[in-house]
C-alpha cells in the first residue's frame, strides 16, 4: 500500500546525514531540530504557532485539555473514521456524538451535525478524511453561531487546502481552534516512528497545549496543571524537515496517480472513484473508491491474490464497535456510513509507483471486473 524504502532511498543520503547529526549532537530530546521543524511547518502552513508531540492521538487529547472540556460535555465527530478520532473524547470523560457523512466527500455531513447539537456540546471535530478538507465554511458557521469550538482532524490531509466562497484559502488544520495531526510512518509527511503535532493561531492555546505536553510544567519540577508526557523525539523531528522540503512533490505524485486511476476506473459502471471536491484541494492519502453492484470482498481477495494490496478503511463504523455501545444509536441509524463500510475499498497510493506497478494494478482490477 506505501513503498516506504523506496521513498528513503530517494532521500538516504539527505535522512543518513539528518539522523548522524543528532546523534552526533547527542540532544535526543527536545534538540534544536524540533523547534527548527516547528520553525518550518509554521511557515508551510501559515498559521501562528505548531506544538510537535508525540503522536497524533495526544495531539487530539492535549487539544481537548486544552480547552478546558469537562467530564460530561459533548463532543460531536463523524462515525466513519477511524477510532482514534473517538477514543480521546471517551478517555477524557466526555461524550461522544457520532454523526452521518456526506456520500460523495466522506467527511462531516453539515446538516446531520447541526441536528445534533445540544446545550451541552463544546466542539465539532471535522475529519478531513483520505485527503481532502471537510466543508470547513459552513461548519465554522455553525460552530460559531452556537459558540462551539472547531477540532481539525487533519492526520490524513496535511497539505491540502480548502477555499473560501471569498476566494480565500487556508490549509487543512489551521482553520478551527486548533488542528490536530500525525505523523506516523505511512502518512504522507510520516516520520520514521510515532509522532504528531498541534496547529494554532490563538497564543493563549499554544501556551496552554505546550505546558500540557510537558507534563504541565512552565518551569521544571513547577507543575501547574494536569499534563502529559508527550515528545517529538529529535531524531523524528529532524527527519520530518527533510520530508516536509518534498512534501509538495508527494503530493503532485499521489495526485497523478490518482488521475490514472480515475482514467482507469472512473467508467467501468462498477467502481465509482474519489469524489473531488471544489472548495478543497486532494493530496489522497488514500486513493479510495465505492463497489456498485460487485462483491467489494471478492474484488479485494482477487487483489490480493494476484500481488495486489487492498484495504478496506473502515469496516465497521463506531457507532457499531463493542467499545462504542450506546443505546443512542442502532443498526440503520447512519445509513451513508454503513453502506460506505459495505462499498469501500482503497488501492496502493504512494509516492514512489512505478509504471509497471500501476499498470499490473489497473490491468488487475480490470480483469476482475471483465471476469
Amino acid at each position: 500500500m506505501v513503498d516506504l524504502k523506496a521513498q528513503y532511498n530517494r532521500i538516504k543520503s539527505e535522512v543518513d546525514r539528518a539522523i548522524q547529526d543528532v546523534i552526533d549532537n547527542t540532544a535526543f530530546i527536545n534538540g534544536p531540530e524540533v523547534g527548527a521543524f516547528a520553525n518550518e511547518l509554521q511557515n508551510y502552513l501559515g498559521v501562528k504557532h505548531v506544538i510537535p508531540c508525540a503522536n497524533g492521538t495526544d495531539a487530539l487529547q492535549i487539544a481537548m485539555m486544552a480547552l478546558g472540556f469537562k467530564p460530561g460535555d459533548e463532543v460531536i465527530t463523524a462515525s466513519f473514521t477511524y477510532v482514534a478520532t473517538a477514543e480521546v473524547i471517551a478517555l477524557l470523560g466526555l461524550k461522544p456524538v457520532l454523526v452521518d457523512v456526506h456520500p460523495d466527500t466522506f467527511n462531516l455531513n453539515v446538516e446531520a451535525v447541526e441536528a445534533a447539537i445540544t446545550d451541552k456540546t463544546v466542539a465539532i471535530v471535522p475529519v478531513h478524511l483520505f485527503g481532502q478538507c471537510s466543508d470547513m465554511e459552513p461548519l465554522m458557521a455553525l460552530a460559531k453561531k452556537h459558540n462551539l469550538h472547531v477540532i481539525e482532524d487533519t492526520a490524513q490531509a496535511i497539505g491540502s487546502k480548502y477555499t473560501f466562497s471569498d476566494g480565500s484559502s487556508a490549509f487543512a488544520g489551521t482553520m478551527g481552534s486548533i488542528g490536530a495531526t500525525s505523523f506516523f510512518p505511512s502518512k504522507n509527511l510520516g516520520c520514521y516512528g510515532d509522532g504528531g503535532a498541534l496547529f494554532t493561531n490563538n497564543d493563549e492555546y499554544a501556551a496552554s497545549m505546550r505546558v500540557i505536553a510537558n507534563h504541565g510544567q512552565r518551569v521544571r519540577y513547577y507543575h501547574d496543571s494536569i499534563g502529559v508526557n508527550s515528545r517529538l523525539d529529535t531524531i523524528q523531528a529532524a527527519i520530518l524537515r527533510i520530508k516536509l522540503r518534498h512534501l509538495d512533490q508527494y503530493s503532485a505524485a499521489r495526485r497523478r496517480l490518482a488521475d490514472a486511476y480515475d482514467e482507469a476506473f472512473g467508467n467501468s459502471g462498477k467502481l465509482v472513484v474519489p469524489f473531488r471536491s471544489p472548495n478543497s484541494s486532494h493530496v489522497f492519502h488514500q486513493y479510495t473508491m465505492l463497489c456498485k453492484g460487485i462483491s467489494r470482498d471478492a474484488l479485494k481477495e482477487y487483489l490480493e491474490a494476484n500481488g495486489v494490496p487492498a484495504m478496506v478503511y473502515y469496516p465497521v463504523p463506531l457507532h457499531m464497535q463493542k467499545a462504542y455501545t450506546d443505546p443512542r444509536y442502532n443498526a440503520g441509524d447512519f445509513p451513508v456510513t454503513e453502506q460506505l463500510c459495505r462499498e469501500v475499498i482503497s488501492l496502493p497510493m504512494h509516492t514512489e509507483m512505478q509504471e509497471d506497478q500501476l499498470q499490473h494494478i489497473i490491468q488487475t482490477v480490470k480483469a476482475f471486473l471483465n471476469s
